[in-house]
């Protein structure tokens, strides 16, 4: 019976540690406000259908036309190539209940005279929300709406999204361009919840004698990823980031992505304490705009390369929310 119940106990300790934050207890009905939020969610009949037409999924994606191949392949000039992503493992930071567990399947010695010698290895993970990673638009929400207004309970099921499905997204090769707004500001990173605002955007563009174009794989440094591995409980806790001023203005711009060195792109907590995580709603539900989350971005800024031929392809996960990449810069 003892063991019964204690196996009962670790099956449900496992069940408990999905992509989803715990239900938390219940708690006292919220105060109402004393002022309104800083930012809300737009209605539905200002939304959509999307600009990219009605029932369309690939959002952003839909920048991927053979001239952008084309015009992102002409910043290739020394063939260099730059990773921006880090490697998978046990000692990355993991938001809430995320894990990456590896577990190796040892050498069998398959029939022949050759004796060849085989492995391989299980993974357990929230595999699209680990790492440097990739969010697709079924990933966030605004209560049952997606991106488009595709409706939670019409296209999620026990086996993935029927709709939104990180499979849709196909390959990135594009234009990408770095904003290096912890080079602007004088620092090696920003503080800890310091918020990247339009004239932080336009003061660092400046700078760098760049201009942003439609299409573009937009990357802000804020120095963060310094953190990544180093102080994992600190680089989760809180990050400096875009805030909404600052994502309304970069999507304004048209972008294939907003990408970022922290794990939301956005400032967190947000300043408000009344919204969470509004630039997620923003990019991914209002505007069917990528996130590109955890790159590794020490190298371009050291580099100073600003300006390169951005590449990625997503897992082929079907009815996966993201994907964990490995984006590379070209130049």
């Amino acid at each position: 019976m003892k063991r019964i119940t204690i196996a009962i106990a670790i099956s449900a300790m496992l069940c408990g540690t999905s992509g989803a934050p715990a239900q938390a207890p219940a708690q006292a009905p919220a105060q109402t406000p004393s002022q309104p939020p800083s930012w809300t969610v737009p209605p539905e009949s200002q939304r959509c259908p999307s600009k990219w037409g009605a029932g369309d999924e690939r959002g952003s994606g839909n920048h991927m036309k053979p001239q952008t191949v084309l015009n992102a392949v002409k910043l290739i000039k020394t063939g260099e190539v730059i990773e921006l992503s880090h490697v998978l493992g046990a000692g990355m930071p993991f938001f809430g209940t995320r894990r990456f567990d590896i577990h190796m399947k040892r050498t069998f010695m398959n029939a022949g005279t050759n004796e060849r010698g085989s492995n391989e290895e299980m993974v357990l993970s929230e595999i699209g929300q680990v790492g440097t990673q990739f969010d697709g638009f079924a990933h966030q929400s605004h209560r049952n709406s997606h991106y488009n207004c595709f409706k939670t309970d019409e296209i999620a099921t026990r086996s993935g999204f029927t709709k939104l499905g990180i499979q849709n997204v196909g390959a990135f090769i594009a234009r990408g361009v770095l904003i290096d707004v912890a080079g602007f500001k004088g620092v090696e990173m920003l503080g800890d919840n310091y918020e990247v605002t339009v004239a932080d955007l336009e003061g660092a563009i400046a700078k760098q004698n760049i201009s942003l174009q439609p299409g573009d794989a937009i990357i802000i440094h804020t120095g963060w990823g310094r953190l990544y591995g180093k102080d994992n409980a600190r680089f989760v806790k809180s990050c400096p980031g875009i805030g909404v001023k600052a994502a309304e203005w970069l999507i304004a711009r048209d972008p294939l992505l907003l990408g970022s060195d922290n794990w939301p792109v956005e400032v967190a907590p947000n300043p408000d304490p009344q919204i969470s995580l509004p630039v997620h709603q923003i990019a991914l539900v209002v505007n069917g705009v990528h996130l590109l989350e955890n790159l590794k971005l020490d190298e371009l800024v050291t580099k100073q390369a600003y300006e390169f031929a951005f590449m990625m392809q997503p897992l082929k996960i079907q009815g996966a929310t993201g994907s964990t990449v490995a984006p590379i810069a070209v130049r």
